[in-house]
């Protein structure tokens, strides 16, 4: 013990070259439209909360929420505390998405990010921006490959569109990497953290995590097919959902209602 005091007494971080950290958030939701027709259900499209960067660097450009971590709090608190700081919009929880450290993936100079998902539940729920952003709104999302078999990221919010271009590669353990080919509009590394985000939450719904984090505690089968739907930008055939979802759920006495509609039996995750 005393050998060890002994070893900190003479022990500077300052002799030793250290990196700034910053978490960035990537949530999510889903975003409901009128379909114009009662007898249709409503369009869904899941969405991704971007803030307009109002300093340099990447002055004008869009980002995710995040910043740096503080003295005495941990890397989740920082994430909270930017998120809410920037947009507005409170989390429930975070899911760690990935560390981002490529050497000059930050102009100002070596900074790590630590990357989180979340999911928010109100499709009603709006961004207002604060802190250091100039704006803060909730883009809609499409991921898909192009003819060359690279990524191609789109972010829209109706006139507003940001487009990055991504290859993927796998890594020795199975895992997916994405090189960034064009970040478009895009600030930082931020399409690359995205991309990582939407893998995991797509890897997550198709068997059956995270899909319940978008809705209220009571929802409709087909509310809760529609988010699988939604997330992972496939269709599935109603008798097979129901299959493979029965023992995730429970009946419960209560039906919604809708105009155009027969009263659809309600059920919760058990």
């Amino acid at each position: 013990m005393q050998d060890e005091k002994a070893f900190l007494s003479g022990y500077s971080l300052e002799d030793y070259p250290r990196p700034s950290v910053t978490a960035d958030i990537v949530a999510f939701r889903i975003r409901e439209s009128d379909s114009g027709n009662y007898r249709r259900n409503s369009q869904t499209a899941l969405s991704v909360l971007l803030i307009k960067r109002g300093g340099h660097p990447y002055k004008g450009c869009w980002a995710l929420p995040g910043g740096f971590l503080s003295p005495g709090e941990t890397i989740e608190q920082c994430a909270f505390r930017e998120v809410e700081e920037e947009t507005a919009v409170k989390p429930a929880s975070l899911m760690p998405v990935g560390v981002f450290s490529e050497p000059g993936r930050d102009p100002r100079g070596w900074i790590i990010s630590n990357a989180f998902a979340c999911i928010i539940s109100d499709p009603a729920v709006r961004a207002q921006s604060g802190d250091d952003a100039a704006d803060a709104k909730w883009f809609d999302v499409d991921f898909a490959q192009d003819e060359n078999g690279d990524s191609v990221l789109t972010l829209q919010n109706g006139e507003d569109s940001v487009r990055a271009v991504l290859r993927e590669e796998r890594t020795q353990f199975g895992m997916t990497r994405y090189n960034l080919l064009d970040s478009g509009s895009l600030a930082f590394d931020h399409a690359k953290i995205i991309a990582a985000a939407l893998e995991a939450l797509r890897a997550g719904a198709a068997d059956f995590e995270h899909i319940f984090d978008f809705l209220p505690e009571t929802f409709t089968l087909a509310e809760l097919q529609n988010v699988q739907e939604t997330v992972m930008n496939i269709s599935v055939l109603p008798a097979n959902f129901r299959r493979k979802v029965a023992n995730l759920v429970e009946e419960t006495e209560s039906y919604k209602q809708g105009a155009g509609h027969r009263p659809a039996r309600l059920y919760r995750k058990k």
